[in-house]
C-alpha cells in the first residue's frame, strides 16, 4: 500500500491547480475560498470543492469573518517525512514572522504558532529587539532559554518598528511567495535571495511556477 504522504501528494496533484511542485513536494502559498468552520487554532476552507484544514494563530482567528464568508489566507506549507500541514495567516507580515521564528533552533511550526498566539506580533518584535527576555517568557510555552535564543538569533533579523515593514519591504507578492517556497524547501535564506535576485534580473517570466523553477535552476547550477 502506498504511504500516506505519497497519497496526499497524488491527491493534491489531481485536485489543486494553483500549487508549486518540486521533487515530489507540494507547496501551497495561498488559499481563497469559503470559510466552512473556524476555531481559535484551526479553520476549514473550501476551494474547488475541496476542504482544507489550516492551522491558524489567535490574531488570524480574530481577523476572520463568520462561517460561510469568502476568505483569503497566506499559506505556509510545512512538509515533513510523515505529514504535510498548512499554516494560514490573514496578514502576510505575520506569515513572514512565523517563518523567521522557525529558523530559531528548537522552534518548530507548532511552537512558532503558539508564540504568535501569545503576544501581538509588533510587541514581540519590540521585545526581541530590546532584549526583553522577561517579557518573552510570559508567552505560554516559552521558557527563559527559548526566549534567550529568540533574542540571540532574531534580534538583528527583525525590522526596527513593525513586522509590516519586513526585510523585503519592496518585494512583490510573487517574490515573497517564491522566497517562501525556497525556504520551505530547505535552502538558506542568503542563497535563496541571491538566486531569486538573479532570476528576476534575467526576466524569467512573471508566473509563480516559472520564477520558482528558474530560481531553483540558479541554486542547482
Amino acid at each position: 500500500m502506498a504511504s500516506r504522504p505519497f497519497l496526499f501528494r497524488l491527491f493534491f496533484k489531481r485536485t489543486v491547480p494553483y500549487i508549486c511542485r518540486y521533487n515530489g513536494s507540494t507547496m501551497i502559498a495561498h488559499l481563497r475560498g469559503k470559510l466552512l468552520a473556524k476555531r481559535p487554532n484551526q479553520v476549514v476552507i473550501e476551494t474547488g470543492g475541496v476542504g482544507y484544514e489550516v492551522a491558524i494563530s489567535v490574531p488570524t482567528f480574530s481577523a476572520l469573518p463568520g462561517d460561510g464568508s469568502e476568505v483569503s489566507l497566506h499559506i505556509h506549507t510545512h512538509v515533513r517525512e510523515d505529514v504535510i500541514a498548512l499554516y494560514g495567516f490573514v496578514d502576510s507580515a505575520e506569515k513572514r514572522l512565523f517563518e523567521k521564528l522557525m529558523t530559531v533552533s528548537g522552534i518548530g511550526a507548532k511552537l512558532a504558532l503558539t508564540i504568535l498566539s501569545g503576544m501581538p506580533a509588533d510587541e514581540m518584535v519590540v521585545a526581541i529587539r530590546s532584549n526583553d527576555v522577561g517579557r518573552l517568557t510570559k508567552i505560554p510555552g516559552i521558557g527563559r532559554k527559548t526566549a534567550e535564543r529568540l533574542v540571540l538569533e532574531l534580534r538583528d533579523k527583525l525590522p526596527g518598528s513593525s513586522p509590516a515593514t519586513s526585510d523585503l519591504p519592496q518585494a512583490s507578492q510573487l517574490e515573497q511567495d517564491v522566497l517562501s517556497a525556497l525556504l520551505n524547501l530547505g535552502y538558506p535564506k542568503p542563497a535563496a535571495e541571491k538566486a531569486l535576485a538573479a532570476t528576476l534580473r534575467a526576466d524569467a517570466g512573471r508566473s509563480l511556477d516559472s520564477v520558482l523553477r528558474a530560481a531553483l535552476s540558479n541554486l542547482l547550477a
